[in-house]
């Protein structure tokens, strides 16, 4: 999985080195600007490719502990199951005891927890139901399964993002899958829009990935402060999904007639669902999903006009 890759198999590690590289070749096209700086927590030490004492400090530890994951609209918390995470399930109607009740939209961060990583585990597993506010910088993990598709509004996923953001620690992971069963290409120019709304809050994309019918972009918190600009860029529209475009009008005066499936068409549609393959299969590609190589982001800029 990413989080596998990026934590435990040295993920983290190349994507520091890697802003330490983009550093220094900042540093020597701009000569006059070229003053030696402390490196930071998320940036790695310049000599002999190590990171610096508090980011090897920091991974190690989450090579002994668990990997503080929030699954956000979680409905059967279904990353429970996995012992490398310490999950905390929310959703704004649980399906399971399991899963917080909590309506993330309006939830309250409060100044981070000054404590050790033990004693946030304690807390953790010392929540109270239902939710309304959680520490700042609480998790490694923030996840959005199938989530921001679901609110009505760009500004409403522009609050999730932010909300995801103030709740991860520095060089956490969030983790958004949406829903596509298009092509490869067809949504592209949506995707790079909900890159650079993302990367404005203190993102940087660590992986994207599309699949037969979903998306998955990882995004690491490369800043502690929310950088975006909403005077410039109208970043929330940029969190913008096709739905977003049917105007009410269209909807109510329709001419079309709604189809209604028989019970005998709803069966055959049933047993077809059945019969797909484990491993969900890209018709326009004729590639699987065990097949499909991920695309990684590349150096080159993004020039999107919106």
């Amino acid at each position: 999985s990413v989080c596998r890759e990026y934590f435990q198999n040295g993920g983290k590690r190349k994507a520091l080195e890697k802003d330490e590289k983009r550093a220094l070749l900042a540093s020597k096209t701009t000569p006059a600007l070229n003053v030696p700086q402390i490196p930071k927590i998320e940036d790695p030490l310049p000599h002999f490719g190590l990171t610096n004492h508090e980011a090897m400090t920091e991974e190690f530890l989450h090579s002994l502990g668990k990997i503080r994951l929030l699954d956000v609209g979680s409905c059967f918390n279904p990353f429970l199951k996995f012992e490398e995470f310490l999950t905390v399930g929310i959703d704004i109607v649980p399906a399971v005891e399991s899963v917080y009740k909590c309506d993330f939209l309006n939830l309250q961060i409060q100044q981070p927890l000054q404590l050790a990583q033990d004693a946030i585990d304690a807390f953790l597993k010392q929540l109270k139901n239902p939710i309304d506010s959680l520490p700042g910088e609480l998790f490694h993990v923030v996840v959005f399964s199938l989530l921001l598709s679901y609110f009505p509004s760009p500004y409403q996923r522009w609050i999730c993002c932010k909300k995801a953001h103030e709740l991860l620690v520095l060089n956490g992971l969030l983790l958004v899958i949406t829903p596509d069963s298009s092509h490869q290409n067809r949504r592209a120019m949506m995707m790079k829009s909900w890159k650079i709304a993302i990367e404005s809050l203190g993102f940087k994309r660590f992986k994207y990935s599309k699949f037969s019918h979903m998306h998955l972009m990882a995004f690491r918190k490369t800043s502690l402060q929310t950088t975006s600009d909403l005077v410039s860029r109208n970043y929330p529209g940029m969190l913008y999904i096709p739905q977003d475009f049917n105007s009410i009008e269209d909807e109510e005066y329709s001419t079309t007639a709604c189809y209604v499936r028989s019970d005998t068409e709803d069966e055959q549609l049933a047993y077809g669902f059945m019969e797909l393959p484990d491993a969900p299969y890209d018709s326009d590609s004729g590639e699987s999903q065990s097949s499909s190589i991920p695309f990684y982001e590349l150096e080159d800029p993004i020039l999107l006009l919106s």
